[in-house]
């Protein structure tokens, strides 16, 4: 009984989980050095709480939230809340309020847990970490390429070398297919059909749109081809206008990251509901999906005035899956009754030491016991095997 007992307290809902160690360790360590990257690039870390009013986290950015927000009554103001399911939107709100009158650009970074009433189908977790940038009041193409070239620097510094940028404009086949007079439901289609990669679809359209759009998804692909592709299209003023500024983009990145693996798929727009211009996600060369996105979106503050905002958000756990392993230091165990201050001097020199809390018979059996890799015997740290040895 006592053992069901146990396995019943364990389990947790679907989609949840615990983080042990080394695992916790890491992205502790992994969200650190993401902070670290941010603060060296001027932004400034803010904390918002993980649960707020549901009105506030459903205004503005956070319009097409609801149905992933788990809610709850609020004993003392008796109104609703709602736990977080991104931390863009608080960003949002603190700008145009509690930091509504400090000069822009405005640079805020955050970490923090995200809650969710269901995970995705390529992401199963509901509670997720994010590390994230927003740069608010600022529309040049000088502020994309310096944010993007952050999450580039903040994902090597995690270390993951291995991914791809894929860069998209989600409101390309919205306004190309008003240009062409598409009424709702055939534009809707259209997007439903790029959405799922579907060409016999696309080529089913009447008139040009068929055409058009068919080769607006077989665009899609590295960086060179895709515009090559998009630059021979005939497209509407607007339209070509959208894909002469991504050009320009592309070189302007490319001259601040010569290295950088670029990918671009103009027909894309899941999951950037709000955003207004260029925005992009980070894939992961292994195989391990999203290890973030971003783009250009609208900030709109307490007098209806809208201020331009880019920003990205990484995924912790992803981050993780794609990275390589930590080098953590090995335990060193020191016996009770050591060297005064011999525990101390190990931490300082940078070991992981745990100090025996009872007298022992055989410091390197106990040692073992704990798990440690060390021993500390005679003023000197060594290795159990050689110990065993000596």
């Amino acid at each position: 009984m006592a053992m069901k007992d146990t396995a019943s307290k364990a389990l947790l809902p679907v989609g949840l989980h615990d983080t042990l160690a080394p695992n916790a360790e890491r992205e502790a360590i992994t969200v650190s050095t993401l902070l670290s990257c941010f603060y060296h690039y001027g932004y400034a870390q803010v904390a918002p709480p993980l649960a707020e009013f549901e009105a506030t986290l459903l205004a503005g950015v956070g319009a097409s939230e609801g149905p992933r927000m788990f809610r709850l009554m609020d004993p003392a103001s008796k109104k609703m809340l709602g736990i977080r399911t991104d931390i863009t939107t608080q960003i949002a709100r603190i700008a145009t309020t509690r930091l509504a009158n400090e000069p822009r650009p405005l640079r805020l970074c955050y970490a923090g847990q995200v809650l969710r009433v269901e995970g995705g189908q390529l992401r199963r977790e509901r509670e997720v970490g994010q590390a994230g940038v927003e740069l608010i009041g600022e529309a040049s193409q000088a502020a994309e390429v310096e944010v993007i070239s952050l999450a580039i620097e903040a994902v090597r510094a995690a270390g993951v070398d291995n991914f791809t940028i894929d860069l998209t404009m989600p409101q390309f086949v919205p306004e190309l297919a008003a240009e062409l007079g598409l009424d709702a439901a055939v534009a809707d289609g259209i997007r439903q059909a790029l959405d799922t990669k579907n060409i016999d679809a696309l080529a089913a359209q009447d008139g040009d749109a068929g055409p058009l759009f068919k080769a607006l998804l077989s665009a899609a692909g590295p960086a060179d081809r895709a515009l090559d592709a998009l630059q021979n299209m005939s497209l509407p003023a607007s339209a070509q206008a959208q894909v002469d500024e991504l050009a320009a983009f592309v070189s302007a990145l490319r001259a601040e990251n010569p290295d950088v693996t670029l990918t671009i798929d103009p027909g894309e727009y899941r999951n950037f509901e709000y955003h207004v211009g260029l925005c992009f996600t980070l894939f992961a060369g292994n195989g391990e999906g999203e290890l973030g996105r971003g783009g250009r979106y609208g900030v709109v503050g307490d007098g209806g005035a809208t201020e331009p905002a880019v920003g990205f958000t990484i995924y912790v756990d992803s981050l993780m899956r794609a990275g390589v392993a930590s080098s953590e230091a090995d335990l060193v165990f020191v016996p009770l009754g050591a060297d005064a201050g011999s525990a101390a001097s190990l931490r300082v020199d940078g070991h992981r030491v745990i100090a025996g809390l009872r007298p022992c018979d055989d410091p390197t059996a106990e040692a073992q016991r704990l798990g440690c890799r060390h021993v500390y015997l005679d003023g000197q740290v060594i290795e159990i095997k050689e110990a065993q040895g000596a």
